[in-house]
This record gives structure tokens, sequence and C-alpha cells, in this order.
């Protein structure tokens, strides 16, 4: 199979065309800068120059293609943002998502697959939620509902299937969150605010990446949430993350010090409560998660680091 990847650089997308590529397809990758070619060759991918909003170009880059995968994203990588911060991020789920799928439709390709998130919708109380949930009220997520429709009706028009992977929080040894998380643990700083009670839903961005693998060889049309087997308090969650690097036990700021220093928005995100299950996408696709748990992650993320002398002792 032939499968075109936009975001084949990213610390998702890197994973996606190295678990392509094992799987025996071949994977064209958008590439945007000189410098990522060599990165993409590296993976086992073929590198092709286009613009992610220009469909144009991107007929010319994906031909040939059977599949077609959005795993570009723009995440901020700073802890306070404002809605200028994010612009990029909304400007790919929206304009990134409609010519992809026009190129999905003038390649031919039989299926598109884009990343969005799984607290785009959900609860006002915090508890478990489906696919099937009401839309969230942060108009930061906005964006990624209005990308599922966008490709929902482009598949419907054209014919092809247009599924959305809802990612839980992503963890892994070289995602920037995860990091900064044990860097503030190592030097003592506050990873929590409030005292941490909340719980998430995560998935290891090796999981995510098998899950695009897995709907790329099974396609179908739908949206589905992509998280491991144990939602996990984040008070729990950092305790063992705390132990595996030998830190002490995470410590708390308090919501009014952390509105001051980081803003509501991030706050809210650190504060709120995301549960679900995968439950849909393992019955559709038979999909398993490989790190079941974040027990199972953060043992091997731990045993990365540890190979790295990640974070540092200072």
């Amino acid at each position: 199979m032939k499968v075109f990847v936009a975001g084949a650089t990213g610390v998702l997308g890197r994973r996606v065309v190295a678990q392509f590529t094992a799987n025996g397809h071949t994977v064209l990758c958008l590439s945007r800068n000189p410098e990522n070619v060599k990165l993409i060759r590296s993976l086992g991918g073929e590198p092709r120059h286009a613009d992610l909003f220009d469909a144009a170009s991107l007929v010319k880059a994906a031909a040939g293609s059977e599949v077609v995968i959005r795993a570009a994203t723009a995440i901020p990588v700073k802890l306070r943002t404002s809605a200028k911060d994010w612009a990029m991020n909304d400007r790919i789920r929206r304009e990134g998502t409609k010519a992809l799928v026009e190129a999905t439709a003038k390649v031919g390709a039989h299926a598109f697959f884009q990343e969005s998130v799984a607290w785009a919708v959900g609860n006002p109380d915090g508890t478990s939620y489906s696919e099937d949930a009401a839309p969230s009220n942060d108009e930061r997520l906005a964006s990624a509902l209005d990308g599922e429709r966008i490709a929902r009706e482009a598949g419907e028009r054209d014919g092809f299937a247009a599924g959305a992977l809802r990612f839980g929080a992503f963890y892994c040894a070289d995602a920037w969150h995860t990091r900064i998380m044990a860097e503030s643990l190592a030097a003592r700083k506050p990873t929590m605010i409030g005292p941490g009670t909340n719980v998430w839903s995560l998935i290891h961005s090796d999981d995510a990446a098998s899950a695009f693998v897995n709907a790329a060889e099974r396609p179908r049309s739908g949206a589905w949430h992509i998280v491991d087997d144990e939602p996990v308090a984040l008070k729990v969650y950092l305790a063992a993350m705390a132990e595996r690097l030998q830190a002490s036990e995470p410590r708390h700021a308090s919501k009014t010090l952390a509105r001051l220093a980081f803003g509501r928005y991030i706050v809210d995100v650190l504060t709120g409560s995301f549960v679900t299950t995968n439950a849909r996408f393992r019955k559709d696709f038979g999909w398993a998660p490989q790190y079941p748990t974040y027990r199972s992650g953060l043992d091997q993320i731990s045993k990365l680091w540890k190979e790295e002398g990640f974070p540092s002792k200072k």
C-alpha cells in the first residue's frame, strides 16, 4: 500500500512513518523544509515537497497514494499561551484538512485519516464518556471538530473513507510536554496545580502511531478515541514518573499562583479531567496498545532517558 503522510517529521509522524514502512508499505512524506529530507529517508520514507495549504501541490506529491494521513499539528511548546499561539494549529486543522481531502479525492485514494483530540468532546462533570459525547466548550478545540466535519463531508461527497483518531494525552521519551514534566520533577519545581486528583486518559505515542497503521490497513469512516486501558489521576502519574527518576514526590502550586504564572487556559487544562476508553476502536479494528497502562509506558520511557542521561543532574 502507498500512504501519504503530512506531519511526517513530528513526534507522532516519525513513528507513523517508521511503523508503516516496517509493515512493508511505501510512505510518501510531505516535506516543506530541505533539512527534513534526511530524517524522512532515515525513517524509510520518500520525501515529497508540497505546501500543506495548497491542494494542487499536494496532488502532485501524493500521486498514486491509496491512503492520506494528516498527522501534522503546531501545538505550542510553552506553558503560557494565547489564542495567537494556537492560530497555526487551527489553520492546519481547518485549511490543511481541506487541502488534504481535496487531494485525497483527486489522487483517487480510498481513505483519509487525521489526528484529533479525545477531549474535544466530553462530559462537563468529568465523568467517563464515549465518542458520542457533546462537544467541549473549549474554543481552542473547535478547530479539531471542524477538521473532522470537513473530512467527513468530503468523504461522503467524493466516496472515500474519512476517519478521525481522537488521541488522549500523548506521552513518550521525546515529547516536549513529557520532558518538561520530568525536568520539573528533577528540579523539585511544582508539576501539579491543586491536589492533582483530576483524571486523564493517556496514550503512548508509539501506540498512537500503531492506531494510524491499523486504521489505514482496514479503512472505514468514523471517529474513535485512542487511549490506553487505564485512566490515571495526574498525581499518581507524576508520582510514578518521579519514582522512576528517583526524584522527590511531585509538588503542587495553588490555582491562584498558577493563573498568574501561566494564565487561565493552561490552568484549566492541567486541572480538568477527561476519561474515556478505546473500546470502540478496539472492537472495530482489533487494535490493542503495546503500553496498556502508564506504568508500562513509563518503564519504557525511563529506560530510554537513563541511556540518554536525561534529565541531567545539576
